[in-house]
């Protein structure tokens, strides 16, 4: 499946860091970054999260939340946020359903082997639910920037 702008991103309600389930359609009337990644505490990973978390007052200044997701466990999402002191969700999708409804479950190649996985891929949605920027591939470095542009972008 494959998502595009201007389609309501898909509901989920997914466990999650600080004790309680988050539920995307909770978030309603704020702007929202999906934002999907690999493993936690691992280079790419950490220095993504690491931006975000250093963008976050001007996320904040723009009415944005921001939430993680990968397969990780709630105990290594906690392991990682508390680790680098990240101020925002993480969210377990541990049988990948969320993952796939946003079209980031894809083949990958390492070495020739193919294989399937997490597409770091960044999604942002605006106050009534709709996706209004995709990004798939993302390279990390300048890509928080554009994500925060996105967001100043939206009413």
């Amino acid at each position: 499946m494959t998502l595009a702008i201007g389609e309501p991103a898909p509901d989920f309600t997914l466990p999650a860091t600080g004790g309680a389930p988050v539920t995307l359609s909770h978030f309603r009337g704020k702007k929202v970054i999906v934002y999907f990644y690999p493993k936690d505490d691992t280079p790419g990973c950490t220095k993504e999260a690491c931006g975000f978390r250093d963008a976050i007052p001007a996320f904040s200044g723009a009415d944005a939340v921001i939430i993680g997701i990968s397969k990780d466990s709630v105990a290594s999402h906690e392991k990682f946020r508390g680790k680098y002191d990240l101020p925002f969700l993480l969210a377990s999708d541990d049988d990948g359903k969320v993952t796939e409804s946003f079209g980031s479950w894809v083949e990958k190649m390492n070495y020739g082997k193919r294989y399937m996985g997490i597409d770091r891929s960044t999604f942002v949605i605006d106050r009534h639910g709709i996706v209004q920027s995709i990004w798939h591939k993302v390279k990390v470095d300048g890509h928080v920037e554009k994500v925060l542009e996105a967001v100043r972008a939206l009413p």
